[in-house]
């Protein structure tokens, strides 16, 4: 076999249609072998012998795409120190663009013996490890071109691959929980229908199911233990693991795009699949486990701020090379359209604290590629001084907690709610007004992932996730949920016309909302989980979306719902008023269109509100005056925006009450959302003029329209 010396860059395997370029980093290696790995079970070793500044690389002219490899590192193996490398273990390449296989979970892929973690394991891993996989790059994308929808016009809908896609029946088996059912033409159709502008995927990077849960019988059907950050999971694939996972990956990107939609990738660079001290060697640990991973005071173990056992070394410029490469790579080479990063705060974690100005932001922020994207933080860890939403920098949005937890306060009757409601609702400016952000910086949800369906936030009062094995101890005790009277499934129609009537309250209130709207699939046509709040290792039924079948009950109240959520996806479509750029003034605009206040706000009785009817703990009622004819600011060629004005009027009381229609704000509105009707809104509502009474049923939203 002829070895060239090759490039030091670009790290990872690069094929160039004759042949392919290996780089790899490591700062602590004696030495390290490229391992080409045959179908009979044998392999090919080549010593990298080209080092340039830690990096090790070589050119192999005549290695193909689909060529199997992984590294084996010699060095010191001195936990005691930080320092674990064992050339027993095959090591996963990190840049590698392609995994084939899983790990099978033998004694061999951990570098300690069960029982005796202070024993060294000699034991070859080869036989249980993934491996790389060396990629054709090439694919032809056509006329693609990226929706680059505005923030102020996205609709963002989170999705599980699999999820989504396994028990819709229009979709061949054999496609089902793949990458090539997102680009199936019934998916699409949905996504277009429900007018969603951009799909948020959970984890597509190459993941492991932890062994404690595969010993359970169980998985990591979330995917928030990423091995591999430039590789698409490979159990989504229906076309192989040889690197035509890149290929399917792509094709559903152009095909989203083609219909309009964007790709988010939910990613986790804030820690890896190999886990604690005593966690497995896959790549990282055995490559140069110093320079990965933020390590403790006693080096043998590890800092934790991710409650998964390790945290990567954000002050280290190999991590975040790392880390930028791939982002990039996911832009450029697979076209994504932006990144939801998951424990974001542990990014900014350069040393203890948390901190905005962390050498991580600043590479964003400056990047001719990333900076350019869709950039949205959860802006929490599980480390001291973790909770940060409204702390990031001015380039990113952020997953907004408050919002979900004042909205479910408010809906199940909790008191001295409506100040909070009132910022929540006009777009957090408490949160994000002071550095120079605007209300798109909030990404509004009810539920998500992590939680309660939004059926299951009105069916149950606790969590019931004893699934989990582990004796209902897992998932979060404060919900803020409500059963409304009944725990769990009822046929009592009046407890299920309650439940329908809280879920259209909800999703009308995240959509009348300012900020950026997401939505979690199948809550359009409320799905459930079972009481299940935790559902991160549940691969089946309790996870999986249940798509309406016509002929039963469930499924008509299902399809009710998704032409509720669809009506009001829409309406905040048509309405700028709805989704404005800038934050109220809550007074007149000089130069808009008219001289009311652009927001207004007023009690039940129609009289404007006062500082003791905010702080009034009991007080669960208020009407909102949005002005669509005082938007401040412009459209897209600089002229003149103006909308209709719209009444939102919110009784979270568990009793009727009267609402006044307010006066000076205009003369006849119409009633076009109700959320106290099965159907939810109204094709021909009623008129009503300003002073008119009109009586709001308990817990229930109603909204007005008036023509511009």
């Amino acid at each position: 076999m002829q070895v060239w010396p090759g490039q030091a860059y670009p790290l990872g395997a690069t094929y160039d249609g004759a042949g392919t370029n290996f780089a790899v980093f490591s700062e602590v290696a004696e030495r390290v072998e490229l391992c080409l790995l045959h179908d009979d079970g044998s392999e090919t070793a080549v010593e990298l012998r080209e080092s340039d500044a830690f990096v090790r690389h070589a050119y192999l002219p005549g290695v193909m795409p689909g060529q199997r490899y992984g590294f084996r590192v010699h060095g010191p193996y001195e936990p005691e120190r930080g320092h674990r490398c064992n050339s027993a273990k095959l090591l996963l390449d990190p840049y590698a663009r392609a995994v084939s296989g899983a790990v099978d979970w033998s004694e061999a892929v951990y570098g300690y013996h069960f029982g005796r973690p202070e024993k060294r394991n000699d034991m070859d891993s080869a036989p249980h490890m993934m491996t790389s996989v060396v990629v054709n790059p090439y694919f032809d994308w056509g006329d693609d071109r990226p929706p680059r929808t505005d923030y102020h016009r996205t609709v963002i809908y989170e999705a599980h691959v699999k999820g989504l896609t396994m028990r819709h029946p229009a979709l061949p088996e054999e496609i089902r929980g793949t990458y090539a059912a997102l680009a199936h033409p019934a998916v699409l159709e949905h996504l277009t229908e429900l007018g969603v502008t951009a799909i948020e995927l959970m984890p597509v990077h190459q993941f492991v199911n932890d062994h404690r849960l595969v010993d359970a019988g169980l998985a990591n059907y979330w995917g928030y233990n990423t091995i591999g950050f430039f590789a698409p999971h490979n159990a989504y694939a229906s076309w192989g693991d040889r690197g035509q996972q890149v290929l399917e990956f792509k094709s559903a990107v152009r095909a989203l795009h083609a219909a309009g939609i964007e790709v988010i990738l939910d990613v986790v660079y804030n820690h890896t699949a190999e886990g604690s001290h005593l966690g497995p060697t896959l790549s990282f640990r055995g490559l140069d486990n110093a320079s990965y991973y933020r390590l403790a005071d006693d080096p043998q173990y590890y800092m934790d701020t991710t409650g998964t056992g390790n945290s990567l070394l954000m002050r280290s410029p190999h991590v975040l090379q790392l880390i930028m490469d791939s982002l990039r790579y996911w832009v450029t080479e697979m076209r994504v359209d932006g990144f939801r990063f998951d424990l974001a705060a542990t990014l900014a974690r350069q040393f203890h604290e948390v901190d905005r100005l962390s050498s991580f932001f600043d590479l964003v922020q400056q990047d001719p590629v990333v900076s350019r994207v869709k950039l949205i933080a959860e802006p929490w860890d599980v480390g001291e001084g973790g909770y940060q939403v409204g702390n990031f920098p001015p380039l990113w949005a952020e997953w907004n907690g408050k919002f979900r937890d004042t909205a479910r306060d408010l809906w199940r009757g909790e008191p001295a709610t409506l100040a909070e409601f009132g910022s929540r609702l006009t777009g957090s400016s408490d949160l994000y007004q002071g550095d120079g952000r605007r209300p798109l910086a909030s990404i509004n949800f009810v539920t998500c992932h992590d939680g309660f369906t939004l059926h299951d936030l009105t069916a149950y009062n606790g969590k019931h996730n004893e699934a989990n094995g582990e004796d209902n101890r897992d998932g979060e005790n404060h919900n803020r949920s409500w059963n409304c009277g009944t725990e769990g499934e009822t046929s009592d129609p009046e407890v299920l016309a309650l439940r329908e009537r809280q879920m259209r309250n909800f999703i009308a209130t995240l959509l009348v909302s300012q900020g950026v709207p997401m939505l979690s699939h199948g809550d359009e046509f409320a799905r459930s989980q079972r009481g299940n709040n935790n559902a991160y290792c549940q691969d089946n039924d309790v996870s999986w979306v249940h798509w309406p079948h016509p002929g039963d009950a469930s499924s008509t109240r299902a399809r009710r719902m998704l032409a509720f959520t669809r009506a009001m996806v829409w309406l905040r479509r048509d309405h700028p008023v709805f989704r404005r750029r800038r934050f109220f003034h809550g007074r007149p605009v000089q130069g808009t269109h008219d001289e009311l206040s652009d927001i207004a706000w007023f009690t039940h009785e129609g009289e404007e509100m006062r500082d003791s009817d905010w702080q009034a703990a009991q007080a669960k009622s208020l009407t909102v005056f949005l002005n669509g004819g005082a938007i401040s600011e412009p459209g897209p060629r600089g002229e003149p925006v103006v909308d209709d004005s719209f009444l939102l009027m919110f009784n979270a009381h568990d009793k009727p009450l009267d609402f006044v229609v307010p006066a000076d704000h205009g003369r006849q509105w119409q009633v076009v959302v109700d959320t106290a009707s099965a159907e939810g809104v109204e094709t021909d509502g009623p008129k009503v003029r300003a002073g008119d009474r009109l009586t709001l049923a308990d817990r229930s939203l109603t909204v007005l329209q008036r023509p511009a």
